[in-house]
């Protein structure tokens, strides 16, 4: 602690992670940073020694957090970080902002953006996983993003340079996204209104939204496997080959994957993060026995495993 670097945010020794994740598992940060506002955040990094690993967290909502926690400084950004400005067809939203927050205000101004109301979690993990979903992806209207750099340099990239592509993004490592730029088609605001509650009734209807989720376990397989051509397609479907593997509604211990959608992995109670993971493992075996095809992890898994 004396060669850190003493923030005006807060910053806490071994906090336990689990309530801050979607899935409610976790073992704890080695220290858990808020930072107060982007300066704040700067100054703390630029001052951090280079050898201490940072993980830069949203809302936990497409995360696993091993159970023996995170050897690292965990960021979490909060209030200072959440506006969203709208300037004529741009809108600029911070990191921290809910990607349904952000659809619905700019909806409220005639703009659209309406795909990410139904997309879990906050906007930097949208941008750092090029999320998506109606046919629309982060790329397609993303114009800039702001970061801060491990060293504490604060610096705007263009969407061009994160090379985004299905469900990935090359920012610089330790980087963190303190806001984003996105530049969006007209709309009127009823219209984009309305469109939304329909997303989201859809969505209801085929996802079990009451569980404790996050969100699609699994990456949809390419079509043609692994060409890795810029018009493959990712039409076959996980829940699809999960289902024909046999593996909807399968358990271990409170880990189960969801009778509604068989590529939603939940906390059915009770469970582990070494349970949820397993049963992730278990599921990937058997679709690769069962089809051939090897699913890949949608959800990010961090940290290091129960100490035995």
């Amino acid at each position: 602690m004396s060669d850190f670097p003493t923030p005006r945010g807060v910053l806490t020794p071994d906090r336990p992670l689990a309530d801050l994740t979607w899935l409610r598992v976790g073992g704890p940060a080695d220290w858990l940073f808020q930072p107060a506002d982007e300066e704040d955040l700067a100054a703390f990094l630029a001052g951090l020694p280079a050898d201490i690993a940072v993980f830069p967290m949203g809302v936990g909502s497409n995360l696993i957090v091993r159970d023996g926690g995170i050897r690292a400084v965990v960021i979490r950004l909060g209030r200072g970080f959440n506006a969203i400005t709208i300037e004529g067809d741009r809108v600029i939203a911070g990191a921290a902002a809910l990607d349904a927050h952000v659809a619905r205000k700019a909806a409220e101004a005639g703009r659209d953006i309406t795909f990410l109301r139904t997309i879990p979690g906050s906007i930097g993990g949208a941008v750092r996983m090029n999320a998506g979903c109606y046919g629309h992806y982060v790329a397609d209207f993303l114009e800039e993003v702001r970061i801060v750099t491990r060293d504490g340099q604060i610096q705007t990239l263009s969407a061009a340079s994160l090379n985004l592509r299905y469900r990935q993004s090359d920012l610089p490592e330790g980087a963190v996204v303190i806001s984003a730029t996105f530049r969006t088609g007209a709309g009127d605001p009823a219209a984009l209104a309305a469109r939304m509650e329909d997303q989201l009734a859809r969505r209801d209807a085929s996802q079990p939204t009451k569980e404790r989720s996050a969100g699609s376990t699994f990456r949809n397989p390419l079509g043609r496997s692994s060409t890795g051509l810029a018009d493959d397609t990712h039409e076959l479907k996980a829940w699809k080959v999960i289902d024909d593997a046999g593996m909807r509604g399968a358990r271990i211990g409170g880990a189960q994957m969801s009778e509604k959608h068989s590529n939603f992995l939940i906390n059915a109670g009770g469970a582990s993060a070494a349970d949820l993971e397993n049963l992730g493992e278990d599921v990937r075996k058997r679709v690769f026995q069962n089809s051939g095809i090897t699913l890949e992890w949608e959800i990010m898994r961090v940290g290091e495993p129960a100490a035995k």
